[in-house]
């Protein structure tokens, strides 16, 4: 059975039970291609990665790599400056799992005065690799994307499957070989549940379910959950714009 699938149908189980049914299920193929995958997607166009980072190990990543250690640079840190950057690589600077990464981001740009602009809306198209194919990343039709991935059971982007999937690929930038709640460098668990508390949030439902809009359309743009904004002055849009009106005036004015 598909992990994602799996995912979805344990939101609330615990990150390492969650890894291990993943394990269990898929023989952790989607983990252990992503190990290897994400060096060809976050490698300069037309280049290759300098110094070389090993495919089938990952001693050499997180912060000891300028690259995957720029991925993974808390974002409202700079990288680029040198301080920064030795505490990161010495230790003397310790990650929490709610530090998010700055690859989390559209083009890797995290503006302080609004988070949640480009927030998981990356380049790094894990999602792509899981719900359908390594080669759906840049390469296959939206279309045969969508096929794929109604293969594998799915019909719509989760909360949990986001927030697992940005999980998969934060590890998969790290050092550490073992996918588990208790190691302290990846902190893999907190970061899970921090997105999810961001997530389940009732005063951040509007950016949330803008962003599950989102990605529908990149891997389910024939899907009803890939809907398309309102077009203005239809009677649709005057009917929700009646009903926001009157719901405005009962808020304001409670009896």
């Amino acid at each position: 059975m598909n992990g994602i699938l799996r995912l979805e149908q344990m939101e609330d189980t615990p990150l390492e039970d969650l890894s291990a049914d993943w394990t269990a299920g898929a023989r952790g193929d989607d983990t252990k291609t992503l190990k290897s995958a994400i060096l060809d997607w976050i490698a300069p166009k037309g280049a290759a990665i300098q110094p070389p980072l090993h495919r089938n190990s990952k001693i050499d990543r997180r912060f000891n790599h300028e690259l995957t250690g720029s991925l993974l640079c808390p974002a409202g840190l700079n990288w680029n400056d040198s301080e920064t950057r030795e505490n990161l690589q010495s230790g003397e600077m310790s990650v929490c799992g709610d530090q998010w990464p700055i690859f989390l981001y559209a083009h890797y740009t995290y503006d302080v005065d609004d988070p949640w602009c480009g927030l998981l809306r990356s380049h790094l198209l894990a999602y792509k690799h899981i719900f359908t194919s390594p080669s759906s990343v840049d390469k296959e039709p939206k279309a045969t994307q969508s096929r794929n991935a109604q293969l594998h059971g799915m019909g719509s982007v989760t909360i949990a499957s986001m927030a697992y999937i940005a999980t998969q690929v934060r590890f998969a930038l790290s050092s550490s070989s073992v996918f588990s709640r208790t190691n302290t460098t990846t902190d893999s668990e907190t970061f899970y549940h921090s997105l999810l508390d961001l997530f389940e949030d009732p005063d951040e439902s509007t950016e949330v379910d803008e962003l599950l809009t989102w990605w529908n359309r990149q891997v389910f743009p024939n899907s009803s959950a890939a809907k398309r904004p309102i077009t203005a002055n239809s009677v649709l849009s005057k009917i929700r714009l009646k009903r926001l009106a009157a719901k405005q005036a009962t808020d304001s004015n409670p009896s």
